[in-house]
């Protein structure tokens, strides 16, 4: 059996669409995308790494500097070694206005962490993972979030081209889950249900043409 690590942020968590700060809902596990991802592809073993506030590489100097995905990601890779393929859906936080980094930045940015996963040697005979990266959807700046993503929502629109790029020049899969599914109109930052199963479903696709 392969092993598929998607390492995410809160939309790989399962995070709710937050109506108010004190809201924590997370989705059930057969119904977030992660699970169902897993009953469709029974062949291999998917583990769910969302972190809600990851960012790609920055240090969070609110919500702490353990949400850097940089500095967890070697861990995580040696701790599920081997690991076959690793989903990289990663930067809708560094769209938060205390980062001040565009869009480009922060393809630059996950490049960075596809060329860590690819470097080393947490992979099928000391090799490294196969990388699919995920540009997310588009954000919007709305309910209790808006104030910390502010000026986001034009920066998130350029995502999927400047991360098709670089996926383009690592020569690895890309897919635009924009694409797919919508933010949340509660938030603007996370999916509603129904987004569950059409990313799943999209994610299986992608699994099954890219690393059959």
């Amino acid at each position: 059996m392969r092993t598929l690590l998607l390492f995410g942020d809160s939309n790989t968590h399962g995070t709710m669409p937050m109506p108010d700060f004190d809201f924590a809902g997370r989705f059930d596990r057969d119904e977030r995308w992660s699970g169902r991802l897993a009953m469709l592809l029974p062949d291999w073993e998917v583990i769910a790494e969302g972190h809600p506030g990851r960012t790609t590489v920055h240090d969070d100097p609110v919500e702490g500097a353990h949400r850097n995905g940089l500095t967890v990601l070697p861990a995580l890779l040696e701790s599920h070694k081997p690991v076959d393929v690793v989903l990289v859906m990663l930067g809708t936080n560094d769209l938060k206005e205390r980062f001040s980094v565009n869009a480009g930045d922060i393809a630059l940015s996950l490049e960075r962490l596809a060329r860590l996963i690819r470097a080393s040697d947490c992979g099928p005979g000391g090799k490294g993972p196969e990388v699919l990266l995920v540009a997310p959807p588009p954000i919007i700046e709305v309910g209790c979030l808006a104030g910390m993503f502010a000026g986001g929502t034009a920066k998130s629109q350029a995502l999927a081209g400047e991360i098709s790029a670089v996926a383009g020049r690592l020569g690895v899969p890309f897919l635009d889950a924009g694409q797919v599914v919508k933010v949340s109109p509660i938030d603007g930052i996370h999916y509603d249900a129904e987004a569950n199963p059409a990313l799943a479903e999209a994610f299986a696709a992608a699994i099954r043409q890219h690393f059959p």
